[in-house]
């Protein structure tokens, strides 16, 4: 969801040769199914909230769990948060998300993203979601019309 790291910290890890070891790889748990939020509410469940935040996802996050399970769909991957992080690990080379869980289904889910492969398209898609913020002093000098539409390359 926030896609931050690819500004300045990627390009430096990848010139340096350094491995990077991210963290609310899953967004805090609110990549999930419209189906798993409906089996949290009917269950009581709620999920993290942490700091008074809501554990209901907001918009962004409903795009992006839709997305991941279009994508999920299309490599056979039973869980989108398997595509969350095989997504991540495909941002370079050496980059080891931190994860956790407090079920074994999300273990396996976790280890589920060892086994996927995203295309290029595939990457394009989830990237398209939500439109990628260059940050200060980009969005300064270029126009809002030019940075929605610039791809950088990382």
């Amino acid at each position: 969801m926030d896609r931050s790291f690819e500004r300045e910290i990627i390009p430096m890890a990848r010139s340096e040769g350094m491995a990077l070891s991210p963290w609310n790889v899953i967004a805090g748990g609110k990549l999930r199914t419209d189906e798993e939020e409906e089996k949290c509410e009917a269950s009581g469940e709620k999920g993290r909230a942490i700091m008074g935040m809501d554990w209901r996802r907001n918009e962004e996050e409903k795009k992006m769990s839709h997305a991941l399970e279009k994508v999920a769909k299309e490599v056979g991957a039973k869980n989108i948060t398997s595509v969350a992080i095989a997504y991540l690990m495909k941002k370079t080379p050496f980059v080891f998300p931190l994860v956790g869980g407090r079920k074994v289904e999300h273990l396996v889910a976790n280890l589920e993203a060892l086994d996927i492969t995203l295309t290029n398209e595939h990457i394009q898609f989830l990237e398209g979601i939500i439109p990628f913020n260059p940050g200060f002093p980009s969005v300064m000098i270029v126009s809002t019309a030019q940075v929605s539409s610039t791809k950088i390359d990382i």
